[in-house]
């Protein structure tokens, strides 16, 4: 990964990818997937594309953020990815932020935050104490793919 890690060029760079998270999140949806997206870079370089899978493949641990970490390990043919930075558009879960943990993954940037199921209410320190956060980029994008899915589900 780049040491490209002031301000301006991170802020820049994290919005652009988060984007691309926000596609697949929009991609879930129209799935009838729960909307969160996920996309793993590594050396500015997108490696891993991912959705909530958990109603297609009917496997409850089948989140965006497990499918992502699962293609990118297979594309750098090792399990650590700690020079990779995982963009997701909602906080993750207990069970993903364990999964981030495991893979040692650089970076984690997230959209929304999840106060019901995020993994910073129930385990804050369940990441890798080297893996750096960034929460907030493209929040309000994020959030509103999830209200937008749970008003619809309720009508």
């Amino acid at each position: 990964m780049t040491n490209r890690w002031n301000k301006s060029d991170t802020l820049v760079d994290d919005t652009h990818y988060m984007k691309q998270a926000l596609l697949e999140a929009q991609k879930a949806g129209e799935r009838g997937e729960v909307p969160v997206g996920a996309v793993v870079v590594c050396k500015e370089r997108i490696i891993a594309r991912a959705h909530n899978l958990t109603e297609t493949l009917t496997d409850v641990t089948a989140h965006a953020e497990m499918q992502a970490i699962t293609a990118a390990a297979a594309t750098l043919g090792g399990k650590y990815l700690n020079e990779c930075t995982l963009y997701v558009t909602v906080e993750p879960c207990v069970m993903c932020a364990g999964a981030i943990a495991w893979a040692q993954m650089g970076r984690l940037v997230f959209g929304a935050e999840d106060e019901k199921r995020g993994y910073r209410r129930y385990a804050p320190q369940a990441l890798h104490p080297k893996t750096i956060v960034v929460k907030g980029i493209l929040a309000e994008e994020s959030a509103a793919l999830m209200k937008e899915f749970f008003a619809a589900k309720r009508r």
